[in-house]
């Protein structure tokens, strides 16, 4: 992987550790030679992942919809910031941008932007591995009803497998380099493409 999206708060939440996660999150990507892409502000656990990738020496590239400028505070050290007109223009421009994606902690937008980039790859629209850093065990809740939708055949395990977990930046890296992406699509087979 070239470049990694990392998606995550606009807010530094209640336990530090999200906010050392973030920055360690951009600082072992920088040392590995990986360019982050990401949101486009300075501030929450998306500053801080910026500011780690940075801190690094690394390549930083934020997207930021231009109606979030002033809420959001975009970080004026970057190597490149790319305004946009929509939230899902965001979205097309930052998965257009890198190999694969990480989610750190974050509230709605993240996981929006989490599910969005799972389904695409569901319906075979990339091959991207997308890996989810579970800090502090902040994600067992929503793991558990993954599993328990897999249980309850709404989800494929081909489909729930997509999705990489750990709590360990360095492994979850690891795990994205070996990723292999499901050979059967959601509904379309490959005569229909």
């Amino acid at each position: 992987m070239k470049s990694v999206t990392v998606f995550c708060a606009s807010s530094p939440g209640e336990n530090r550790a999200y906010m050392e996660a973030a920055f360690e999150t951009g600082q072992v990507l920088a040392e590995k030679g990986m360019g982050l892409v990401y949101g486009g502000a300075r501030v929450g656990l998306m500053g801080a992942v910026a500011d780690g990738a940075l801190s690094a020496g690394g390549k930083v590239i934020g997207v930021l919809p231009d109606f979030l400028r002033s809420k959001e505070i975009a970080h004026t050290g970057l190597t490149e910031l790319i305004v946009v007109d929509s939230m899902h223009a965001r979205k097309t421009k930052m998965n257009d941008l890198c190999d694969g994606i990480i989610a750190l902690p974050g509230g709605f937008g993240t996981l929006e932007e989490l599910f969005e980039i799972l389904t695409w790859g569901q319906l075979g629209l990339h091959k991207k591995p997308v890996g989810l850093l579970n800090v502090r065990g902040f994600y067992d809740s929503l793991i558990a009803l993954l599993d328990h939708m897999t249980a309850e055949q709404l989800l494929k395990k081909e489909n729930r497998d997509m999705l990489l977990v750990s709590d360990n930046v360095h492994t979850l890296l690891e795990l994205m380099d070996a990723y292999v992406p499901p050979v059967t699509g959601k509904w379309i087979t490959k005569d229909e493409v």
